[in-house]
């Protein structure tokens, strides 16, 4: 993975369990102290094992940022930031939930984390609002989520938000496409230019 002093590490295959209920509405502050602990020590790997000990995980499985690195001529400090994968996926879940929220749509959402990739499978009462037109409202809210959650916790993210199985049914579709043009292109030897997939 890229970035300086960053370690991600994902399970197979790992389920999360659907959130369908409203979470109580948390201040800025609380937030903070929700998604992120402190650790601190006189090098890096002091402070990491410092988290892992008392997270009770391997350091494969954590998911930190170094905050603040001083080197004094008698003292050394390292301070970082821990995250776990939940905070992720509970701040990236909470995001989609916030939006559907304020739009006034029912919602629940189920996560999914394969190879350090997020699938998040949306489902409320007005699936078709939320896909838009040519699925163009469902990649703008897939690209926002992204986004967000990336600029929260200052690391890219992979997350897929679909609804309804929608995404997987536009791929089927369009492998489906594929095979038959690719086949007439054999025929007539004519290009053929697929437009752009939302």
């Amino acid at each position: 993975n890229s970035g300086s002093g960053v370690k991600v590490q994902g399970t197979q295959g790992n389920n999360v369990k659907p959130r369908t209920e409203k979470a109580p509405k948390l201040s800025f502050k609380e937030k903070e102290e929700l998604i992120m602990k402190n650790y601190q020590g006189k090098t890096v790997e002091e402070a990491v094992k410092a988290a892992c000990e008392d997270l009770g995980v391997n350091e494969n499985d954590l998911l930190y940022e170094v905050e603040e690195e001083k080197k004094g001529l008698f003292s050394k400090k390292v301070v970082i930031d821990v995250y776990e994968m939940m905070d992720i996926i509970k701040y990236a879940e909470d995001y989609i939930l916030n939006i559907t929220d304020s739009l006034g749509i029912e919602s629940s959402v189920k996560t999914r984390l394969d190879d350090e990739m997020l699938y998040i499978t949306l489902n409320s009462t007005h699936n078709p609002i939320l896909i838009g037109k040519d699925g163009k409202t469902l990649q703008a809210l897939t690209e926002l989520t992204r986004l967000a959650t990336s600029n929260k916790f200052k690391k890219h993210f992979s997350i897929i938000v679909d609804i309804n199985g929608y995404k997987n049914h536009k791929y089927k579709h369009l492998a489906h496409e594929a095979k038959k043009l690719a086949y007439d292109v054999q025929k007539t030897k004519m290009t053929y230019t697929f437009d752009p997939m939302p």
